[in-house]
Protein backbone atom coordinates (compact mmCIF):
# COMPACT_ATOMS: atom_id res chain seq x y z
CA UNK A 1 0.00 0.00 0.00
CA UNK A 2 1.47 3.37 -1.00
CA UNK A 3 2.05 6.04 1.58
CA UNK A 4 -0.13 9.13 1.87
CA UNK A 5 1.67 12.49 1.65
CA UNK A 6 1.36 12.90 5.42
CA UNK A 7 2.71 9.43 6.20
CA UNK A 8 5.56 9.98 3.73
CA UNK A 9 6.53 13.15 5.59
CA UNK A 10 6.39 11.40 8.95
CA UNK A 11 8.39 8.44 7.70
CA UNK A 12 11.09 10.75 6.34
CA UNK A 13 11.27 12.68 9.61
CA UNK A 14 11.50 9.53 11.70
CA UNK A 15 14.24 8.12 9.48
CA UNK A 16 16.29 11.29 9.86
CA UNK A 17 15.43 12.10 13.47
CA UNK A 18 18.70 10.91 15.03
CA UNK A 19 20.95 12.73 12.56
CA UNK A 20 18.85 15.91 12.92
CA UNK A 21 19.21 15.87 16.72
CA UNK A 22 22.93 15.14 16.49
CA UNK A 23 23.45 18.12 14.19
CA UNK A 24 21.37 20.38 16.42
CA UNK A 25 23.40 19.30 19.45
CA UNK A 26 26.60 20.19 17.60
CA UNK A 27 25.25 23.70 16.97
CA UNK A 28 24.07 24.06 20.57
CA UNK A 29 27.60 23.39 21.80
CA UNK A 30 28.69 26.72 20.32
CA UNK A 31 28.19 29.33 23.10
CA UNK A 32 26.99 32.12 20.81
CA UNK A 33 26.27 34.67 23.57
CA UNK A 34 25.98 38.00 21.77
CA UNK A 35 25.78 40.05 24.97
CA UNK A 36 29.27 39.02 26.13
CA UNK A 37 32.23 40.38 24.12
CA UNK A 38 34.34 37.36 25.09
CA UNK A 39 31.98 35.23 22.99
CA UNK A 40 32.18 37.33 19.81
CA UNK A 41 34.24 34.61 18.16
CA UNK A 42 31.68 31.99 19.15
CA UNK A 43 28.84 34.02 17.65
CA UNK A 44 30.78 34.19 14.38
CA UNK A 45 31.51 30.47 14.57
CA UNK A 46 27.80 29.83 15.06
CA UNK A 47 26.95 31.85 11.94
CA UNK A 48 29.57 30.03 9.89
CA UNK A 49 28.35 26.66 11.18
CA UNK A 50 24.76 27.44 10.18
CA UNK A 51 25.70 28.72 6.74
CA UNK A 52 27.62 25.51 6.08
CA UNK A 53 24.71 23.32 7.25
CA UNK A 54 22.24 25.23 5.09
CA UNK A 55 24.47 24.56 2.11
CA UNK A 56 24.48 20.87 3.01
CA UNK A 57 20.70 20.97 3.31
CA UNK A 58 20.48 22.07 -0.32
CA UNK A 59 20.23 25.86 -0.22
CA UNK A 60 22.18 27.06 -3.30
CA UNK A 61 22.92 30.33 -1.50
CA UNK A 62 24.02 30.51 2.14
CA UNK A 63 26.01 33.54 3.24
CA UNK A 64 27.29 35.14 6.42
CA UNK A 65 26.27 38.80 6.42
CA UNK A 66 28.33 41.27 8.38
CA UNK A 67 26.85 43.98 10.59
CA UNK A 68 28.40 46.60 12.84
CA UNK A 69 28.00 43.97 15.56
CA UNK A 70 27.49 40.22 15.26
CA UNK A 71 27.04 38.47 11.90
CA UNK A 72 23.75 37.23 10.49
CA UNK A 73 23.09 34.37 8.08
CA UNK A 74 21.13 34.59 4.84
CA UNK A 75 20.08 31.62 2.70
CA UNK A 76 17.94 31.29 -0.39
CA UNK A 77 16.47 28.36 -2.32
CA UNK A 78 14.45 29.50 -5.36
CA UNK A 79 11.51 27.45 -6.56
CA UNK A 80 11.39 26.19 -10.13
CA UNK A 81 7.78 27.46 -10.26
CA UNK A 82 7.86 31.01 -11.69
CA UNK A 83 4.53 31.81 -10.01
CA UNK A 84 5.57 30.63 -6.55
CA UNK A 85 5.22 33.05 -3.63
CA UNK A 86 8.36 34.10 -1.80
CA UNK A 87 8.64 33.40 1.94
CA UNK A 88 11.30 34.71 4.32
CA UNK A 89 11.88 32.77 7.56
CA UNK A 90 13.28 34.81 10.46
CA UNK A 91 15.08 33.53 13.55
CA UNK A 92 18.27 34.16 15.52
CA UNK A 93 21.37 32.13 16.29
CA UNK A 94 22.63 34.05 19.33
CA UNK A 95 21.66 32.95 22.84
CA UNK A 96 21.35 34.29 26.35
CA UNK A 97 24.27 34.02 28.79
CA UNK A 98 24.36 30.78 30.78
CA UNK A 99 26.64 29.24 33.38
CA UNK A 100 26.43 26.14 35.59
CA UNK A 101 26.42 28.29 38.74
CA UNK A 102 23.20 29.99 37.57
CA UNK A 103 21.34 26.87 38.63
CA UNK A 104 21.83 24.59 35.64
CA UNK A 105 21.79 20.87 36.43
CA UNK A 106 24.21 20.23 33.57
CA UNK A 107 26.63 22.24 31.46
CA UNK A 108 24.36 24.65 29.51
CA UNK A 109 26.44 24.23 26.35
CA UNK A 110 26.67 20.45 26.49
CA UNK A 111 23.27 19.23 25.24
CA UNK A 112 21.66 16.47 27.28
CA UNK A 113 18.62 14.38 26.32
CA UNK A 114 16.47 13.40 29.29
CA UNK A 115 13.43 11.43 28.23
CA UNK A 116 11.71 13.46 25.52
CA UNK A 117 13.53 16.68 26.40
CA UNK A 118 16.68 18.20 24.97
CA UNK A 119 18.34 20.51 27.51
CA UNK A 120 20.78 23.21 26.41
CA UNK A 121 20.97 26.95 26.08
CA UNK A 122 19.29 27.77 22.77
CA UNK A 123 17.40 24.48 22.49
CA UNK A 124 14.12 26.39 22.24
CA UNK A 125 15.28 30.01 21.98
CA UNK A 126 16.04 29.96 19.13
CA UNK A 127 18.41 27.45 17.55
CA UNK A 128 16.00 24.52 17.78
CA UNK A 129 13.22 26.49 16.13
CA UNK A 130 15.52 27.75 13.39
CA UNK A 131 16.98 24.34 12.74
CA UNK A 132 13.68 22.50 12.31
CA UNK A 133 13.34 24.31 8.98
CA UNK A 134 16.31 22.37 7.59
CA UNK A 135 14.71 18.96 8.07
CA UNK A 136 11.28 20.36 7.18
CA UNK A 137 12.28 21.47 3.70
CA UNK A 138 14.01 18.14 3.04
CA UNK A 139 10.87 16.25 4.13
CA UNK A 140 8.81 18.53 1.88
CA UNK A 141 10.98 17.65 -1.10
CA UNK A 142 11.08 13.93 -0.32
CA UNK A 143 7.31 13.62 0.10
CA UNK A 144 6.44 15.63 -3.02
CA UNK A 145 9.20 14.45 -5.34
CA UNK A 146 10.20 18.05 -5.98
CA UNK A 147 13.80 19.13 -6.53
CA UNK A 148 13.14 22.69 -5.32
CA UNK A 149 10.73 24.01 -2.69
CA UNK A 150 7.17 24.89 -3.73
CA UNK A 151 7.92 28.46 -2.62
CA UNK A 152 10.93 30.69 -3.08
CA UNK A 153 12.39 30.03 0.35
CA UNK A 154 14.68 32.49 2.13
CA UNK A 155 16.12 32.50 5.67
CA UNK A 156 17.44 35.45 7.66
CA UNK A 157 18.97 34.42 10.99
CA UNK A 158 20.35 37.32 13.00
CA UNK A 159 23.10 37.24 15.61
CA UNK A 160 22.07 40.01 18.00
CA UNK A 161 18.44 39.36 18.97
CA UNK A 162 19.37 38.61 22.58
CA UNK A 163 21.21 41.96 22.69
CA UNK A 164 18.25 44.01 21.50
CA UNK A 165 18.87 43.72 17.73
CA UNK A 166 20.77 47.04 17.63
CA UNK A 167 21.83 46.65 13.99
CA UNK A 168 18.93 44.63 12.62
CA UNK A 169 16.93 47.46 11.06
CA UNK A 170 20.07 48.69 9.31
CA UNK A 171 20.77 45.16 8.05
CA UNK A 172 17.23 44.75 6.73
CA UNK A 173 17.30 48.10 4.95
CA UNK A 174 20.73 47.42 3.42
CA UNK A 175 19.61 44.06 2.00
CA UNK A 176 15.99 44.95 1.26
CA UNK A 177 16.15 43.65 -2.32
CA UNK A 178 17.79 40.34 -1.35
CA UNK A 179 15.28 39.54 1.39
CA UNK A 180 12.15 40.81 -0.41
CA UNK A 181 9.24 38.45 0.27
CA UNK A 182 5.49 38.11 0.05
CA UNK A 183 5.32 36.89 3.65
CA UNK A 184 7.59 36.56 6.68
CA UNK A 185 7.52 33.51 8.94
CA UNK A 186 8.91 34.18 12.42
CA UNK A 187 10.08 31.03 14.19
CA UNK A 188 11.02 32.64 17.49
CA UNK A 189 7.82 32.16 19.40
CA UNK A 190 5.76 29.48 21.09
CA UNK A 191 2.44 27.78 21.72
CA UNK A 192 -0.03 27.90 24.57
CA UNK A 193 0.87 24.40 25.83
CA UNK A 194 1.79 20.90 24.75
CA UNK A 195 -1.89 19.94 24.62
CA UNK A 196 -3.11 23.17 23.05
CA UNK A 197 -1.24 24.04 19.86
CA UNK A 198 -1.69 27.66 18.85
CA UNK A 199 -0.63 30.20 16.27
CA UNK A 200 0.38 33.68 17.34
CA UNK A 201 -1.15 36.45 15.22
CA UNK A 202 0.60 39.54 16.55
CA UNK A 203 3.15 41.20 18.77
CA UNK A 204 2.92 44.51 20.56
CA UNK A 205 5.33 47.31 19.80
CA UNK A 206 7.46 49.12 22.35
CA UNK A 207 8.47 52.68 23.16
CA UNK A 208 10.60 53.64 26.17
CA UNK A 209 11.49 57.00 27.65
CA UNK A 210 12.95 58.74 30.66
CA UNK A 211 11.49 61.99 31.92
CA UNK A 212 13.73 64.04 34.18
CA UNK A 213 12.45 67.02 36.17
CA UNK A 214 14.78 69.79 37.35
CA UNK A 215 13.90 72.31 40.04
CA UNK A 216 16.50 74.14 42.15
CA UNK A 217 20.03 74.17 40.80
CA UNK A 218 21.04 72.14 43.87
CA UNK A 219 19.42 70.39 46.83
CA UNK A 220 18.08 73.06 49.18
CA UNK A 221 16.83 73.28 52.79
CA UNK A 222 13.21 72.22 53.11
CA UNK A 223 12.68 74.53 56.10
CA UNK A 224 14.08 77.65 54.50
CA UNK A 225 12.50 77.08 51.08
CA UNK A 226 9.83 74.36 51.42
CA UNK A 227 6.34 75.42 50.44
CA UNK A 228 7.66 78.35 48.45
CA UNK A 229 9.37 76.64 45.46
CA UNK A 230 8.29 73.67 43.32
CA UNK A 231 9.61 70.26 44.37
CA UNK A 232 10.70 67.96 41.49
CA UNK A 233 10.04 64.81 43.54
CA UNK A 234 6.48 65.94 44.24
CA UNK A 235 5.95 66.84 40.62
CA UNK A 236 7.26 63.54 39.30
CA UNK A 237 4.74 61.82 41.58
CA UNK A 238 1.99 64.01 40.13
CA UNK A 239 3.16 63.15 36.65
CA UNK A 240 2.96 59.43 37.39
CA UNK A 241 -0.47 59.85 38.98
CA UNK A 242 -1.68 61.60 35.83
CA UNK A 243 -0.61 58.70 33.62
CA UNK A 244 -3.86 56.71 34.07
CA UNK A 245 -7.48 57.52 34.84
CA UNK A 246 -9.67 55.77 37.39
CA UNK A 247 -10.45 52.98 34.88
CA UNK A 248 -6.75 52.21 34.32
CA UNK A 249 -6.89 53.74 30.85
CA UNK A 250 -3.85 55.70 29.74
CA UNK A 251 -4.71 59.39 30.11
CA UNK A 252 -2.22 60.82 27.63
CA UNK A 253 -4.27 62.72 25.02
CA UNK A 254 -4.26 60.93 21.65
CA UNK A 255 -2.81 57.72 23.08
CA UNK A 256 -5.56 55.47 21.69
CA UNK A 257 -5.98 57.32 18.41
CA UNK A 258 -6.08 54.99 15.41
CA UNK A 259 -5.65 51.68 17.25
CA UNK A 260 -7.06 48.48 15.81
CA UNK A 261 -9.77 47.38 18.22
CA UNK A 262 -10.40 43.76 19.10
CA UNK A 263 -13.26 42.22 17.15
CA UNK A 264 -15.93 40.08 18.76
CA UNK A 265 -14.54 37.11 16.81
CA UNK A 266 -11.04 37.65 18.21
CA UNK A 267 -12.35 37.99 21.74
CA UNK A 268 -14.26 34.74 21.29
CA UNK A 269 -11.10 32.97 20.06
CA UNK A 270 -9.13 34.19 23.08
CA UNK A 271 -11.91 32.91 25.32
CA UNK A 272 -11.51 29.39 23.88
CA UNK A 273 -8.08 29.07 25.46
CA UNK A 274 -7.90 27.15 28.75
CA UNK A 275 -6.76 30.14 30.78
CA UNK A 276 -6.47 29.71 34.55
CA UNK A 277 -6.10 33.19 36.02
CA UNK A 278 -5.15 31.96 39.50
CA UNK A 279 -2.36 29.85 38.05
CA UNK A 280 -1.27 32.77 35.88
CA UNK A 281 -1.11 35.01 38.95
CA UNK A 282 1.12 32.49 40.70
CA UNK A 283 3.43 32.50 37.69
CA UNK A 284 3.42 36.30 37.75
CA UNK A 285 4.19 36.25 41.50
CA UNK A 286 1.35 38.75 41.84
CA UNK A 287 -1.45 38.92 44.39
CA UNK A 288 -4.15 40.28 42.11
CA UNK A 289 -5.07 41.09 38.52
CA UNK A 290 -5.40 44.71 37.44
CA UNK A 291 -5.77 46.64 34.23
CA UNK A 292 -7.94 48.54 31.82
CA UNK A 293 -11.62 48.17 32.66
CA UNK A 294 -13.75 46.16 30.24
CA UNK A 295 -11.07 43.70 29.13
CA UNK A 296 -9.98 40.25 30.27
CA UNK A 297 -6.45 39.53 31.42
CA UNK A 298 -5.48 37.92 28.09
CA UNK A 299 -6.96 40.81 26.15
CA UNK A 300 -5.01 43.28 28.27
CA UNK A 301 -1.63 41.62 27.74
CA UNK A 302 -2.10 40.76 24.06
CA UNK A 303 -4.31 43.34 22.42
CA UNK A 304 -4.40 46.53 24.51
CA UNK A 305 -1.72 49.22 24.73
CA UNK A 306 -0.14 49.99 28.08
CA UNK A 307 1.87 52.59 29.93
CA UNK A 308 4.05 51.26 32.75
CA UNK A 309 6.28 52.94 35.30
CA UNK A 310 9.57 51.02 35.23
CA UNK A 311 11.34 53.16 37.79
CA UNK A 312 10.93 56.37 39.73
CA UNK A 313 13.41 58.27 41.84
CA UNK A 314 14.54 61.57 43.26
CA UNK A 315 15.87 63.09 46.43
CA UNK A 316 17.49 61.46 49.41
CA UNK A 317 17.45 57.63 49.40
CA UNK A 318 19.78 56.81 52.31
CA UNK A 319 19.08 55.74 55.88
CA UNK A 320 17.41 58.21 58.19
CA UNK A 321 16.21 61.61 57.03
CA UNK A 322 17.66 64.50 55.10
CA UNK A 323 15.33 67.48 55.02
CA UNK A 324 15.87 68.77 51.51
CA UNK A 325 14.03 69.77 48.41
CA UNK A 326 15.88 67.75 45.76
CA UNK A 327 17.21 69.43 42.68
CA UNK A 328 15.89 66.70 40.35
CA UNK A 329 13.70 63.61 40.00
CA UNK A 330 12.98 61.19 37.21
CA UNK A 331 10.63 58.50 35.99
CA UNK A 332 11.30 55.73 33.47
CA UNK A 333 8.29 54.73 31.36
CA UNK A 334 7.60 52.04 28.80
CA UNK A 335 4.65 51.78 26.45
CA UNK A 336 3.47 48.59 24.78
CA UNK A 337 1.78 49.47 21.50
CA UNK A 338 -0.84 47.66 19.43
CA UNK A 339 -1.70 47.73 15.73
CA UNK A 340 -2.55 51.24 14.60
CA UNK A 341 -0.10 52.90 16.99
CA UNK A 342 3.22 54.32 15.90
CA UNK A 343 6.24 54.91 18.18
CA UNK A 344 6.93 58.30 16.60
CA UNK A 345 3.37 59.53 17.14
CA UNK A 346 3.48 58.17 20.67
CA UNK A 347 6.65 60.12 21.34
CA UNK A 348 5.00 63.34 20.14
CA UNK A 349 1.98 62.67 22.40
CA UNK A 350 4.15 62.00 25.47
CA UNK A 351 6.23 65.12 24.92
CA UNK A 352 3.08 67.24 24.59
CA UNK A 353 1.53 65.61 27.67
CA UNK A 354 4.64 66.19 29.79
CA UNK A 355 4.90 69.82 28.69
CA UNK A 356 1.24 70.39 29.61
CA UNK A 357 1.50 68.56 32.94
CA UNK A 358 4.79 69.81 34.40
CA UNK A 359 4.20 73.14 36.23
CA UNK A 360 6.03 76.42 35.86
CA UNK A 361 9.32 76.53 37.71
CA UNK A 362 10.20 72.94 36.77
CA UNK A 363 12.36 72.28 33.73
CA UNK A 364 12.02 68.87 32.15
CA UNK A 365 13.68 66.68 29.54
CA UNK A 366 12.16 63.69 27.76
CA UNK A 367 14.55 61.13 26.26
CA UNK A 368 13.25 58.30 24.07
CA UNK A 369 15.04 55.14 22.98
CA UNK A 370 14.43 53.77 19.46
CA UNK A 371 10.95 52.27 19.27
CA UNK A 372 9.59 48.97 17.94
CA UNK A 373 6.39 48.92 15.91
CA UNK A 374 3.56 46.46 16.59
CA UNK A 375 2.59 43.84 14.03
CA UNK A 376 -0.72 42.05 13.53
CA UNK A 377 -1.83 39.48 10.96
CA UNK A 378 -5.55 39.56 10.11
CA UNK A 379 -7.30 36.28 10.86
CA UNK A 380 -8.55 36.02 7.29
CA UNK A 381 -5.12 36.43 5.67
CA UNK A 382 -4.56 33.53 3.23
CA UNK A 383 -0.97 32.97 4.39
CA UNK A 384 -2.15 32.67 8.00
CA UNK A 385 -4.74 30.14 6.91
CA UNK A 386 -1.95 28.08 5.34
CA UNK A 387 0.04 28.14 8.60
CA UNK A 388 -3.04 27.01 10.55
CA UNK A 389 -3.82 24.21 8.09
CA UNK A 390 -0.23 22.95 8.06
CA UNK A 391 -0.01 23.01 11.84
CA UNK A 392 -3.39 21.28 12.12
CA UNK A 393 -2.16 18.45 9.87
CA UNK A 394 0.97 18.01 11.97
CA UNK A 395 -0.79 18.07 15.35
CA UNK A 396 -3.98 16.38 14.12
CA UNK A 397 -6.20 18.70 16.14
CA UNK A 398 -7.71 22.18 15.88
CA UNK A 399 -5.32 25.11 16.18
CA UNK A 400 -6.26 28.02 18.44
CA UNK A 401 -4.98 31.59 18.37
CA UNK A 402 -2.89 33.77 20.65
CA UNK A 403 -0.96 37.00 20.48
CA UNK A 404 2.33 37.97 22.11
CA UNK A 405 2.40 40.66 24.77
CA UNK A 406 6.09 41.35 24.27
CA UNK A 407 7.90 42.96 21.38
CA UNK A 408 10.55 41.94 18.87
CA UNK A 409 12.35 42.82 15.65
CA UNK A 410 9.74 41.18 13.42
CA UNK A 411 8.06 44.56 12.96
CA UNK A 412 11.18 45.84 11.19
CA UNK A 413 10.67 43.17 8.53
CA UNK A 414 7.01 44.09 8.26
CA UNK A 415 7.82 47.77 7.80
CA UNK A 416 10.74 47.52 5.41
CA UNK A 417 9.42 44.67 3.27
CA UNK A 418 5.75 45.70 3.42
CA UNK A 419 4.95 42.02 3.97
CA UNK A 420 2.68 40.30 6.49
CA UNK A 421 4.38 38.69 9.48
CA UNK A 422 3.25 35.21 10.54
CA UNK A 423 4.42 33.28 13.58
CA UNK A 424 5.30 29.60 13.62
CA UNK A 425 6.73 28.30 16.86
CA UNK A 426 6.45 25.10 18.87
CA UNK A 427 8.02 26.12 22.17
CA UNK A 428 5.93 25.88 25.35
CA UNK A 429 6.12 27.99 28.54
CA UNK A 430 7.92 25.26 30.48
CA UNK A 431 10.87 25.42 28.08
CA UNK A 432 12.41 28.11 30.27
CA UNK A 433 13.65 30.71 27.82
CA UNK A 434 16.48 32.77 29.38
CA UNK A 435 16.32 30.58 32.48
CA UNK A 436 18.50 27.76 33.83
CA UNK A 437 17.88 24.31 32.35
CA UNK A 438 16.31 25.59 29.13
CA UNK A 439 14.89 22.70 27.10
CA UNK A 440 12.78 21.82 24.11
CA UNK A 441 10.27 18.99 23.86
CA UNK A 442 11.65 16.76 21.11
CA UNK A 443 8.22 15.59 19.94
CA UNK A 444 7.10 19.20 19.56
CA UNK A 445 10.32 20.08 17.76
CA UNK A 446 9.55 17.36 15.23
CA UNK A 447 5.99 18.67 14.91
CA UNK A 448 7.60 21.93 13.85
CA UNK A 449 9.54 20.01 11.23
CA UNK A 450 6.34 18.37 10.03
CA UNK A 451 4.44 21.66 9.92
CA UNK A 452 6.99 23.27 7.63
CA UNK A 453 7.02 20.17 5.41
CA UNK A 454 3.31 20.80 4.75
CA UNK A 455 3.41 24.59 4.79
CA UNK A 456 5.37 25.33 1.63
CA UNK A 457 3.07 23.28 -0.58
CA UNK A 458 -0.03 24.74 1.05
CA UNK A 459 1.18 28.31 0.51
CA UNK A 460 2.05 27.63 -3.12
CA UNK A 461 -1.32 26.00 -3.79
CA UNK A 462 -3.62 28.35 -1.94
CA UNK A 463 -1.92 31.73 -1.89
CA UNK A 464 -1.04 32.02 -5.56
CA UNK A 465 -4.68 32.51 -6.47
CA UNK A 466 -5.23 34.86 -3.56
CA UNK A 467 -2.28 37.00 -4.67
CA UNK A 468 -3.57 37.11 -8.26
CA UNK A 469 -7.06 38.31 -7.31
Amino acid sequence: MSETPDSAVRTYIENHRAAFLDDLAEWLRIPSVSAQPDHAGDVRRSAEWLAARLKETGFPTAEVWETAGAPAVFAEWPSDDPQAPTVLVYGHHDVQPAAREDGWHTDPFEPVVQGNRLHARGAADDKGQVFFHTLGVRAHLAATGRTTPAVNLKLLVEGEEESGSPHFRELVEAHKDRIAADAVIVSDTGMWSEDTPTVCTGMRGLAECEIELHGPDQDIHSGSFGGAVPNPATEVARLVAALHDEHARVAIPGFYEGITELTDAERALFAELPFDEERWLRTAKSHGAHGEAGYTTLERIWARPTAEVNGIGGGYQGAGSKTIIPSSALVKLSFRLVAGQDPDRLEEAVRAWAAATVPAGIRHTVTFSPGTRPCLTPLDHPALKSVVRAMGRAFEQPILFTREGGSGPAADLQDVLAAPVLFLGISVPSDGWHAPNEKVEIDLLLKGVETTAYLWGDLAENWRGARAR
